[in-house]
């Protein structure tokens, strides 16, 4: 690992706890009907994250190129690459690391699914990237979601399939990687234990009660995740800047989730 992608990674990891806490506002066209929910006013969905101190940003490059001015130097921004439905409906790798460089980033991510018929085309869109990325000492950040074709292509978080997303993402040659919690304490412990770099859960999926978010991502990092990078339980439930002090408490301070949810404001 050279200086640039040292320098880069470290602004990720920027807060003295060793952990990180971003904000994802990168769903794109895997969001849905844009008019309802967290996002359907975007700049206002990503002002109100800012508000409530992220470490970082992961953004569609579009959407960066409009919205990200106003918050530079204020957090990370990192690019995401990654454009896909998980029924394979669209697929497109939609940012390169020269992008990222162009656009200031600090990291490009690249959101996959695996398993099924087009896994390999996944994986590829990965290690390429990964190897365009080392001319530009940019660290590449993968978020894996391993997928189930029986009932027509959905997200799954189960044990064997988050232990698999993330062997993926480390063999891939990724400097981090994002995935799932398993909800099941041993199963993600090991996991992580035999990683050798940092992994962060995503924040989905939704769940009944941002108390509830902040249990498993609690749980998540007492077996050995770095962070969290949240988006639908950071917009998702009403409050978003109380929401992300919230996961801030919980993710920097190691505050327990009731006392983060007293302390944010709820």
């Amino acid at each position: 690992m050279g200086l640039g992608t040292k320098v880069r990674l470290a602004r990720l990891f920027s807060n003295p706890s060793g952990h990180l806490f971003g904000g994802a506002v990168d769903h794109f066209v895997g969001y849905g009907n844009v008019r309802e929910g967290g996002l359907a006013d975007l700049p206002g969905a990503l002002r109100r994250v800012m508000a409530g101190g992220p470490d970082y940003i992961s953004i569609q490059p579009g959407a960066a190129r409009h919205l990200w001015s106003e918050y530079a130097g204020k957090a990370a921004l990192v690019i995401q690459g990654g454009c896909f439905t998980a029924d394979d409906r669209i697929r497109q790798l939609i940012a390169t690391p020269e992008d990222a460089v162009r656009y200031g980033a600090d990291a490009l991510a690249v959101a996959i699914p695996v398993r099924g018929a087009t896994e390999g085309e996944y994986i590829r869109w990965l290690t390429d990237t990964v190897n365009a990325a080392a001319r530009f000492e940019m660290p590449v950040v993968a978020h894996v979601y391993p997928r189930d074709f029986s009932d027509g292509g959905k997200i799954v978080f189960t044990p064997d399939e988050i232990a698999y997303a993330v062997r993926i993402g480390f063999e891939a040659g990724v400097d981090v990687i994002k995935v799932g919690y398993t909800g099941d304490f041993e199963s993600f412990r090991e996991t992580v234990a035999t990683c050798p770099i940092p992994v962060v859960i995503a924040g989905g999926p939704k769940t009944d009660t941002l108390l509830g978010a902040l249990v498993q991502t609690s749980e998540a990092l007492r077996a050995g995740a770095k962070g969290a990078v949240v988006g639908r339980n950071l917009w998702g439930h009403g409050d978003t800047t109380m929401a992300a002090r919230a996961f801030k408490l919980v993710i920097h301070k190691g505050m327990a989730p009731e006392d983060a949810l007293a302390a944010a404001g709820a």
